[in-house]
């Protein structure tokens, strides 16, 4: 027996505490607890235990336990531990979006917060429920930190910032406004709000953006119609009841530019939060004379939770940008069969030259939106939500394409003709989404995110245009339209001209689209080591359009489609953080889905006149194959992508010359409504292809570098055609032709490097390889805008913990470049922002 000496300190503990009995189920002698601990707490004091006057403790010493006989788990005991690995694994993939993180108060929950130019999850975590380094697709995202550091306030600003993505222009047959390409096809109408289609061209504003989502590829099963080449999905903020904060950014700027922006974010209680925002800018364009960019909006946001398994948010956003309208500069051409020439500012022309009207000329745009979203968690394996949207967006402004340049030594007094380019456009959009979550695991040990879904859409558009826009003066020599045809290409002379007020024609052309979907999607997982996914969806797509001649003879046409597309994925995890893929899908562009087409030229439906041609052109379809590879390294905080994709389009439509009306048109021509004399006619039939590779990178190299890029490689290729060449002097067939308004070479890359803990330095380096121009998708007009190099750079100083102070210089250089030209033979071409400085004092409470 050994005896143990309490010591002082545990008297009490001895006095107050009584001895519970153990009893060894071996040895069956008492074993005290309490002793026990006194013995233990004795070895750290032996000093004071030593002086201690505590009689002393007898206890019995233990009896060591026989070790059982080694043996392996019995059948019922493994299933049980797999059961509950199972069950943890799979209540840690219904976290489809983490928790907020203990970082900034308005931290975006979609990033990595230790990296936040890397994101982990898109927004639609149903339709994707897996981790971007697990998701089979070509998703770049940007964050809101990197919209912040591009100094990117428009979406269009964001995009043209990003590899694999060129801008279109629009003429009289659609609007001015967002027109993107990705990965080669038009995607004007493939942008998404929160996951609902925004219909129209707009031009959007990124003061109530969270983070902007590029989806690459053909995605008609998570989108609907159109997507050929990819959508764009605006992710928008969000009420929080993580915390309270109060958001303050004030810009000035060169070009007389200020802009305030305001983010607040209110608890009301642990089940309740409000969110607003408020927007204000005046500002010029760097470069351009007498263009200016004004905006105003405000947005507000709630989300309530009353219960565990019932969560509504809701939204407002109201914006609207006014100005006066930049419609480019014009384009030099020694003749219509030379491919030599471009934009006349590459030939000495004043880059600031601004070719419109200040008495006539304007824009505003305004959209509202409002959305609410409802989610109960019926089981905790099954969630219902319900989605509805009601949003109206305008399209309002008068403005001038430099058009049709004399063919004349560009150094001479050349003149072109002022065309006035109008419109009014509302689009009403009404839809509604509801979407049943299920996941579950099945015999075979995979781990499935199922997905059904059923969408209600109905979209109306009205499209007017403004007469009374030729100029009053008198001796003005005007083209047979009334458009001054004398203004100097080096010193227009006819920007102050007087201009009466005008009024809308009356006869607007009106487009209505009613679609009614349903889709499924799965997402199975077998121990993170296998993933496969696939989807179906099946939409009955509607289409009505009427519309006026200019006589004002009354047409209409319609068309109803049932389009049915799927996509296939399998993911291989050779590693926790890697991945290797391969996936297919496919999409369809039916007739008119361009939403602010006038007529088949322009991706829309033509109004039939009476007598004229009912022709109606079955869907474009598109097909995909994608091999890819995702990894994440630098402890996870860097996501590298690398993708080979191809894309092929049939049944494209395309555009010839016929002559004119009367003249012997091809089998299935149609001819845009209200046209005479030489016109071009639309078929049907040809065939595209795009190949390339896509390679990606966001997050931090280390813990304080970070770097947000991409690059991408492309080629294309007309592999079918059934109209000759719109230039058969240069080209006598577009197959084997490029395409246009693509840049086949883009390379983008963000970077950042916190010197101290106050400082931090970054910049931006963007690469655009030449663009050619041509009708519909063929490079077939000998036009083409030259390649560019730009970067700006920016500073960053935090003050304190709440106040913080940016510098930004973008196009250091003030390098001369071009954003998109029209498709015409003598295009007018949109110029790109000069050098600009801008400093932004920000405050965060």
């Amino acid at each position: 027996m050994g005896q143990v000496v309490a010591p002082k300190s545990l008297r009490s503990v001895a006095a107050f505490n009584p001895v519970d009995e153990k009893f060894s189920g071996i040895s069956g002698k008492k074993v005290s607890a309490v002793a026990s601990l006194i013995a233990a707490a004795s070895v750290s004091s032996g000093a004071e235990a030593q002086q201690s006057n505590l009689p002393p403790v007898t206890v019995d010493a233990p009896v060591q336990r026989p070790r059982p006989v080694a043996s392996r788990p019995t059948p019922d005991q493994v299933r049980a531990r797999n059961a509950l690995r199972r069950a943890a694994q799979r209540q840690q993939a219904q976290q489809a979006v983490p928790a907020a993180p203990s970082g900034p108060a308005d931290a975006n929950p979609y990033a990595d917060p230790a990296a936040p130019y890397k994101v982990d999850h898109v927004q639609a975590g149903g339709k994707f429920p897996e981790k971007l380094v697990d998701t089979p697709k070509s998703i770049t995202v940007l964050s809101k930190e990197v919209l912040e550091d591009k100094n990117a306030t428009t979406l269009k600003q964001a995009i043209l910032s990003t590899a694999g993505v060129t801008l279109g222009s629009g003429e009289g047959g659609n609007a001015f406004g967002d027109r993107f390409f990705i990965r080669g096809f038009d995607a004007r109408n493939d942008i998404f709000i929160d996951g609902v289609r925004d219909a129209g061209v707009s031009v959007r504003e990124n003061f109530f953006t969270e983070q902007v989502e590029i989806l690459r590829g053909p995605g008609s099963t998570f989108s609907g119609r159109g997507v050929a080449g990819g959508a764009i999905n605006i992710v928008t903020k969000q009420a929080t009841t993580a915390k309270s904060f109060y958001n303050m950014d004030t810009t000035f700027g060169t070009d007389q530019t200020k802009r305030v922006t305001l983010d607040v974010n209110q608890v009301i209680d642990p089940t309740l939060a409000v969110r607003a925002g408020g927007l204000f800018q005046d500002a010029n364009v760097a470069g351009r004379d007498y263009v200016t960019d004004n905006r105003n909006g405000a947005f507000v946001a709630t989300s309530w939770k009353p219960t565990d398994t019932v969560k509504v948010t809701g939204n407002y956003i109201h914006t609207e940008l006014t100005g006066r309208p930049d419609f480019g500069v014009p384009y030099y051409r020694p003749s219509t069969t030379s491919t030599a020439g471009g934009p006349f500012p590459d030939f000495g022309v004043n880059r600031n030259n601004w070719y419109g009207f200040v008495n006539r000329d304007f824009f505003r745009t305004g959209q509202d939106i409002g959305t609410i979203n409802a989610e109960v968690q019926i089981t905790p394996d099954l969630m219902v939500s319900n989605k509805f949207r009601a949003s109206r967006s305008t399209q309002n402004y008068i403005g001038t394409l430099p058009e049709s340049p004399s063919l004349k030594d560009p150094l001479s007094a050349s003149t072109l003709t002022s065309n006035p380019q109008s419109r009014f456009q509302i689009t009403d959009v009404l839809a509604n989404q509801t979407e049943a979550t299920y996941k579950f695991q099945d015999g075979a040990g995979f781990r499935h995110t199922a997905l059904a879904g059923i969408e209600v859409d109905r979209e109306r558009s009205s499209i007017d245009r403004y007469l009374g826009l030729t100029s009053e003066a008198t001796g003005i020599p005007s083209s047979p339209s009334g458009s001054p045809n004398n203004t100097s290409v080096f010193f227009p002379q006819n920007t102050y001209l007087p201009f009466g007020i005008p009024s809308l024609s009356g006869l607007p052309t009106k487009i209505s689209i009613d679609t009614v979907s349903g889709y499924v999607m799965d997402s199975a997982n077998y121990r993170d080591l296998v993933i496969l996914n696939g989807g179906f969806r099946y939409d009955d797509y509607s289409i009505k359009s009427t519309g006026y001649a200019a006589n004002g003879a009354f047409g209409q046409q319609s068309a109803e489609f049932l389009i049915p597309n799927f996509n296939l994925g399998l993911t291989l995890k050779p590693a926790p953080n890697g991945s290797v893929y391969v996936a297919y899908a496919t999409s369809a562009n039916p007739v008119g889905a361009e939403f602010d087409g006038t007529s088949t030229a322009y991706g829309g439906l033509n109004p039939t006149l009476p007598g004229g041609n009912t022709q109606i052109f079955g869907p474009e379809k598109n097909k995909a194959i994608e091999l890819g590879t995702k990894w994440e390294l630098f402890d996870r905080h860097l996501l590298l992508t690398a993708a080979l994709f191809q894309t092929t389009k049939e049944n494209a439509r395309e555009s010839q010359n016929v002559g004119s009306a009367t003249a012997a048109a091809p089998l299935g021509c149609v001819y845009p409504t209200g046209t005479t004399g030489n016109i071009s006619c639309i078929t049907a039939g040809a065939a595209y292809r795009i190949r390339g590779i896509d390679l990606g990178v966001g997050g931090k190299i280390t813990d304080k570098w970070s770097v947000f890029g991409g690059l991408v490689l492309m080629e294309s290729e007309v592999t079918k055609s059934l109209a000759p060449s719109a230039n058969t002097t240069l080209y006598p067939t577009n197959v084997g032709r490029p395409l246009a308004n693509i840049a086949h070479q883009s390379f983008s890359l963000l970077t950042k490097y916190q010197l101290t803990d106050v400082w931090e330095l970054g910049g931006q380096a963007v690469y655009r390889s030449k663009i050619y121009g041509g009708t519909l998708l063929a490079a077939n007009q000998g036009t083409s805008l030259p390649s560019y190099w730009r970067f700006d750079v920016f500073a960053e100083a935090k003050i304190n913990k709440n106040w913080q102070v940016k510098l930004f210089v973008n196009n250091i250089f003030d390098k001369r470049y071009y954003d998109a030209l029209y498709q015409s033979a003598a295009p007018f071409v949109l110029e790109a922002p000069g050098r600009a400085a801008y400093v932004v004092l920000s405050a965060r409470y």
